[in-house]
């Protein structure tokens, strides 16, 4: 039962026209991604891998590597994007001056070299060397070889229905901002609530 004050979930989706299974949907499904989130953010089974691999980079230069190769699919690129610093950066959601330090050490252990643009000769590239190809490859079979013993699990069945239903869920967050707008007057009254609480918490 609610404690008076506290916001019924279940009502305000009911209310916004969201079906009882949907709402419970909902709820089971952000449960399960902010495990998943704080489970990925400690990168488990990527320090592991590198850890295992004795490859002697940290999760922070092992990213850089993935931003210089970007594996297809990885940042919604097709292949022959020429990669620069700045591009290291806007993959990795990082400061350009942090991207370019972790590039320039990467270049220093030989993962990576700088080259010329082929379609600017004024621009500096970055691609990776063979070496540091190898990490990111060893890498990726490591994660795979983990996932895959995983899914061996599962029948066709549930992958021919997961697969296509995951990527569906992918873009869930795409029409946030559209879904702000519908939902505007249920917004404005979570805020009110909110200012209500505040001004009940303060000081006497």
């Amino acid at each position: 039962m609610n404690r008076p004050g506290n916001i019924d979930i279940n009502t305000l989706l009911r209310k916004a026209g969201i079906a009882e299974e949907t709402a419970d949907a909902v709820i089971g499904i952000d449960a399960l991604l902010q495990n998943w989130r704080r489970r990925a953010m400690k990168r488990e089974l990527g320090h592991r891998a590198l850890v295992d691999l004795k490859i002697g980079i940290d999760l922070a230069q092992y990213d850089v590597l993935v931003a210089i190769e970007a594996p297809v699919g990885e940042f919604g690129e097709t292949l022959g994007t020429e990669t620069m610093v700045a591009t290291v950066a806007e993959r990795l959601n990082i400061d350009p001056s942090r991207a370019s330090r972790v590039v320039s050490e990467m270049v220093e252990l030989g993962y990576a070299r700088r080259a010329v643009s082929q379609a600017d000769a004024r621009r500096t590239i970055i691609e990776l060397t063979d070496a540091g190809r190898t990490i990111v490859e060893a890498v990726r079979a490591y994660k795979f070889l983990i996932m895959g013993d995983f899914l061996s699990s599962w029948t066709a069945e549930d992958l021919a229905v997961f697969m296509p239903l995951l990527r569906k869920f992918g873009h869930w967050s795409e029409n946030s901002e559209q879904a702000a707008d519908k939902f505007a007057d249920d917004i404005a009254l979570l805020a009110q609530q909110i200012a209500a609480g505040r001004k009940q918490a303060e000081p006497v």
